[in-house]
């Protein structure tokens, strides 16, 4: 079941730009480290999972995990070959707005090791530059 809003207001949505920081969700809430986006980006819903896939797999269900992000926003796309015009495409999957400094995903339970390199893993699933953060840099 890929992550995606149960219902949404309007069906499509313009693309808009992403100014700025990340006011909300910058700093460490649940978990003991965080991987912090750099750049500003779109995350689709299959880029998070493929995320939070590898980091599961090297937690090998140790310790706990929070995904701070929800792929709240539809995008479209509209089918190969086709000729310019004739409307907007039909929506395709559902990403999420990322801000420079959003946490994006928290860890908790396990050791400093493991957390950083189940992080630096997630991170190369991701399109977006990243870091990671701990409870005592803070």
């Amino acid at each position: 079941m890929p992550l995606m809003p149960k219902r949404v207001k309007y069906r499509k949505c313009q693309k808009g730009n992403v100014k700025g920081k990340a006011i909300r969700g910058s700093s460490l809430f649940f978990g003991d480290y965080g991987l912090q986006s750099v750049q500003p980006g779109r995350l689709t819903n299959n880029q998070i999972e493929a995320s939070r896939v590898a980091i599961m797999h090297h937690l090998k269900a140790k310790g706990k995990l929070w995904i701070r992000i929800f792929p709240d926003r539809p995008f479209t796309k509209k089918p190969a070959e086709t000729r310019m015009g004739k409307g907007k495409g039909d929506v395709a999957g559902w990403e999420a707005i990322i801000k420079p400094g959003r946490i994006l995903f928290e860890i908790a339970g396990v050791s400093h090791e493991v957390a950083l390199e189940a992080l630096r893993l997630a991170s190369y699933k991701l399109p977006i530059n990243t870091k990671t953060v701990s409870r005592e840099e803070i």
